[in-house]
């Protein structure tokens, strides 16, 4: 081509309309969530170190993250405070740190967190000390559903956050996004000793109704901080597993759920009509659950571009990043630790080891809650049974004197969450790391009055936890629903009943079913109007009498922590009677069910009549197959 074709073909082009292509901008969102003050990799339970949990571990994920986009942000999703002997120390009188910072909250600082969200769990310990802890915060909250007792909202419902983003061909855009935050609305009922006359929640769906109408002409992207679980059946209003029904309100962009302990996008939600458990969307919205205990960080990575004066979200994927992975009973690192964050918690988390060695006593014989879920005399929750009643009965009222009196207890470590989740103490030295270990929760003492029909009804919810066992099949069924946590499962100490597992469990269609047979007091069936004083806790006392306050008897001070603690204290050497409270009640014919367990129950499991290790069950678990007859 001649040198006068090439330029007029240049002058051409230069007098053209230029039609540039939109700006494109990749977006990498990070979510933790449910971290329970589970900054160290430790488990103060037993005592030692464990790959398997820490914000310590997460922060270098989220460093690796960053490093490979050019652009991110980093939220967190609540129950922040709470959760672990940590958690605990810090919570004493005194003990709160110097610097006015909550450990974890220093840990988060170092990290460069967007924003966050409030969790059920960050009320345990009082409004106080949760105002002094979000204190520290060097990054906003917000909740648009936990208003103080007048209707004014406790936080900022929603945030407006400016950032500058680049984009694909280095060009800088600045963005606003928009932040809402949802908690839980049943606080009100599991710690209505703290938040009672102060406190007050909406309908999580509601509240977005009520905000995001306004939020969203002002931003150009809106995510959503959603402390809460999913759930696919039915909507009823008031759900403590919102966050299917709040991808429906229009303008969401993103989801970030929590609350459950499980990760999404993943199994556990597969063949949910609306839900794609693999892409991990809700009615098509982008959505990540990232575990507990700084387990996995949740990842969203956002394609935008620029449409008619607005961005969109033209494409994304959505995963979690495990910060180790469990070969059967090897577990592997996938991340160091952090060593910012390790240097911010350093001084709490000595002094908490100093703490939780402190020996209060001596066990006459081992405890531990292998068969908690297979026995109706399992140790562990004979003793925490024992030391509720030892406590209480001498604070109940005049007015209820009198009346039988029965503890009820759940087995929160029975392999639910990991293959290592069991109690197992041996017998001698008790030290307070191992109270911490036996009740892992800050509830506090409390009594209800009950009928004998109210215990049935108990009772029938506890044995929920149970799939319904088909007496004609010869072949191993599984014996636990995967989906009902072991902390739903109450034993109450002082009765003896069945629970037949080939009916049906009281849920759904099935709400007149009938589990729990042979229900009896000291030998005579209860009557369905009998009464009943039942010491439990307040969480438990709260959520199950909510439309029956008075029901309430009796509302202690202490946690239960601290009554073991006191009873052991007392008896300085303890011996653990284990009644037989319950038993599955007779089958025509021989049937087998399977449940895993850890592989150290091994001895112990095998010794019970008619169970057979069948070896390996994969995560680290081992099957076993219990003969009933």
């Amino acid at each position: 081509m001649r040198r006068r074709t090439v330029l007029a073909a240049a002058a051409a082009l230069a007098a053209a309309p230029a039609y540039a292509a939109a700006p494109v901008i990749k977006l990498r969102l990070l979510e933790t969530s449910d971290l329970h003050t589970f900054v160290e990799d430790y488990d103060y339970y037993r005592d030692g170190r464990d790959e398997t949990v820490g914000l310590t571990k997460i922060a270098t994920l989220v460093q690796t993250a960053r490093a490979g986009a050019k652009n991110s942000m980093l939220f967190d999703n609540g129950d922040t405070i709470q959760g672990n002997p940590l958690a605990d120390f810090v919570a004493l009188p005194g003990n709160f740190p110097a610097d006015g910072i909550h450990p974890t909250i220093r840990a988060m600082n170092t990290m460069g967190y967007d924003a966050a969200t409030l969790g059920n769990h960050e009320f345990n310990y009082g409004l106080p000390l949760l105002r002094q802890s979000l204190h520290g915060a060097n990054f906003p909250y917000c909740s648009a559903n936990f208003l103080d007792a007048g209707g004014t909202p406790y936080l900022p419902p929603t945030l407006i956050l400016g950032r500058d983003f680049f984009a694909e061909d280095g060009g800088k855009h600045s963005l606003k996004i928009g932040i809402i935050g949802f908690l839980p609305p049943q606080i009100m009922d599991w710690d209505r000793t703290h938040l009672a006359g102060q406190a007050r929640t909406t309908d999580i769906v509601e509240a977005a109704q009520k905000h995001i109408p306004a939020l969203r002409p002002q931003v150009d992207l809106l995510f959503a901080l959603s402390h809460s679980g999913i759930s696919t059946i039915p909507r009823q209003g008031g759900e403590e597993n919102a966050s299917f029904y709040l991808s429906a309100v229009p303008g969401i962009d993103v989801i970030f759920t929590g609350h459950s302990h499980k990760v999404f996008p993943g199994p556990d939600y597969a063949s949910h009509e609306g839900i794609d458990a693999d892409r991990g969307t809700l009615n098509g919205i982008p959505a990540v659950m990232p575990g507990f205990w700084g387990s996995e960080l949740g990842v969203i990575d956002l394609t935008l571009a620029q449409t008619g004066g607005k961005w969109v979200v033209t494409d994304f994927t959505v995963s979690t990043q495990p910060i180790a992975e469990r070969q059967d009973r090897q577990v592997t690192s996938l991340a160091a630790n952090n060593a910012a964050v390790d240097k911010a918690v350093a001084p709490e988390h000595q002094k908490t080891l100093a703490w939780i060695r402190q020996p209060i006593g001596r066990l006459a014989q081992p405890v531990n809650s292998y068969s908690a879920l297979i026995s109706g005399a399992d140790s562990s929750l004979a003793l925490v049974n024992a030391a509720q009643s030892w406590y209480a009965t001498p604070l109940l009222p005049d007015a209820v004197r009198g009346l039988p009196i029965l503890s009820a207890a759940a087995p929160f470590k029975e392999g639910y969450q990991s293959p290592s989740n069991y109690i197992d103490l041996a017998a001698g030295s008790i030290a307070i790391k191992d109270v911490a270990d036996l009740y892992m929760y800050p509830n506090t003492v409390a009594a209800v009055q009950v009928s004998g029909a109210d215990l049935t009804n108990w009772l029938e919810r506890s044995a929920c936890i149970f799939n319904q066992i088909d007496p004609g099949n010869p072949e191993p069924q599984p014996l636990l629903n995967p989906h009902v946590p072991s902390y739903s499962f109450d034993v109450i100490a002082g009765l003896t009943y069945e629970i037949d597992i080939t009916q049906p469990a009281r849920r759904g269609k099935h709400r007149d079913a009938r589990r729990i047979t042979s229900l009896a007091y000291q030998g005579a069936q209860v009557a369905a109007d009998q009464q009943f004083i039942i010491i439990t806790n307040n969480y438990r006392a709260d959520s199950m009498f909510a439309a029956n306050p008075g029901a309430v008897v009796l509302r202690a001070p202490d946690q239960v922590r601290d009554v073991i603690t006191r009873y052991i204290l007392a008896q300085r050497q303890v011996t653990v009677a284990t009644p037989s409270i319950w038993s599955f009640a007779r089958i025509g014919a021989p049937v087998t069910v399977s449940f895993e367990s850890a592989p150290e129950a091994t001895g112990y499991l095998t010794h019970l009549p008619g169970i057979t290790s069948l070896g390996d069950g994969g995560d680290g678990y081992t099957v076993y197959s219990l003969q009933l007859t």
